[in-house]
C-alpha cells in the first residue's frame, strides 16, 4: 500500500499514476483525548486497521493524476527526526577530501558521533519545496532512504528491528554548511523532505538492497544502493531505541551517500529510490 498527504491534507492512496482520495477513512481514527493524547502520528499508529477502510473509500473518492496534485510529507505528526551521520564510506571520503566544506567535523566511527536529531517543524512534502533560509551560504542536498516507524518500541533487539517498520519514502536532509552544531544546521524550516507517499514495508521486502539517484536539473549527483551503508537499517533502528522510545510515525534518514553538492533557486531535485518512489524538489529563496 501507498499512502500520502495531499493537496489541502486530504489522504490519498496511490495506485499507479493515480491518487484516490482516501479522506473519508479518517473518521476511524480514535478521538483525541486531552491531556494526554497517545505520542506517536496517529494515522501510521492506526495504519494497519484502518487498511481495509482506506481501500473502501479509495474506491468511492476522487481521482487525480499523481502529477497534478500536490504531495505533502505522508508522515503528519512525528514525535522526532532522527539522522544518521557519515553512513557510505565513499561520502566519509568525500568529506575528508573537502574539509573547506565539511570543517573535518565528521571524522570518527558512528558510533563515536552518535545519532542526531533534527526538528519536527523541518519537515514538508516534495511538492512544498525548500526555502533557503541563508541564500548567502552553501546549502546542500543529500538524499537517503527515510524510514517510518509502525508502533512503539524501547530498547528492541536488531533481529526484530524491521518488524517496528510502517514503511519507506524518499527523504531529504538538507544541510547548510558552517561550524555550528549539525543539528542546529539541519532543522531549519523545510530542510526535512519527506515522500512523495509511503510505501508500506510489505512492499519492499529487501530495503537493504534498494539502488537510488538523485540529480540537480537532470544532471545525476548522488547515486548508490542501501546494501552500501556502514551501519544497516536494522541496526539504526535498534541502537536510536536505546536512546529514545520510538514511537507511530518517527522518522529515521538513513544516511546519504557521495555527491552532496549546493542547491541554488530554481534548481529543480529529481529523486528516485527502486521500489519506493520518484519525486522532484523544487528549491526557493
Amino acid at each position: 500500500m501507498r499512502i500520502c498527504w495531499f493537496n489541502d491534507n486530504r489522504l490519498g492512496l496511490v495506485e499507479g499514476d493515480r491518487v484516490r482520495d482516501a479522506s473519508a477513512a479518517l473518521e476511524g481514527l480514535p478521538k483525541p483525548a486531552y491531556p494526554f493524547p497517545p505520542k506517536g502520528d496517529p494515522l501510521i499508529a492506526n495504519l494497519d486497521r484502518l487498511k481495509p477502510a482506506i481501500l473502501a473509500a479509495a474506491e468511492r473518492g476522487a481521482s487525480f493524476a499523481v502529477s497534478e496534485v500536490n504531495f505533502l510529507s505522508p508522515v503528519a505528526a512525528p514525535t522526532k527526526i532522527i539522522g544518521t551521520p557519515t553512513n557510505y564510506r565513499d561520502h566519509v571520503a568525500e568529506a575528508d577530501r573537502q574539509r573547506e566544506v565539511f570543517g573535518g567535523r565528521y571524522s570518527g566511527s558512528i558510533e563515536e558521533q552518535g545519532l542526531f536529531l533534527k526538528a519536527t517543524s523541518a519537515l514538508v512534502g516534495p511538492g512544498e519545496g525548500v526555502r533557503l533560509r541563508f541564500p548567502e551560504r552553501r546549502t546542500d542536498h543529500e538524499m537517503e532512504l527515510g524510514v517510518v516507524i509502525g508502533r512503539q518500541a524501547s530498547d528492541i533487539r536488531k533481529e526484530e528491528a524491521l518488524d517496528y517498520v510502517a514503511g519507506y519514502s524518499i527523504a531529504l536532509d538538507m544541510v547548510v554548511r558552517g561550524t555550528q552544531d549539525r543539528s542546529f544546521r539541519k532543522s531549519i524550516d523545510t530542510y526535512a523532505v519527506l515522500g512523495p507517499w509511503l510505501v508500506s514495508a510489505d512492499e519492499v521486502p529487501d530495503p537493504q538492497n534498494l539502488d537510488f539517484f538523485l540529480a540537480v536539473n537532470g544532471e545525476v549527483k548522488q547515486k548508490s544502493n542501501t546494501s552500501l551503508m556502514i551501519m544497516d537499517l536494522a541496526t539504526q533502528i535498534s541502537w536510536a531505541s536505546t536512546y529514545y522510545t520510538l514511537w507511530p510515525g518517527d522518522i529515521i534518514m538513513s544516511g546519504t551517500c557521495s555527491g552532496v553538492s549546493q542547491v541554488k533557486p530554481g534548481d529543480v531535485l529529481h529523486c528516485e529510490i527502486d521500489k519506493v518512489a520518484s519525486c522532484e524538489v523544487r528549491i526557493f529563496e
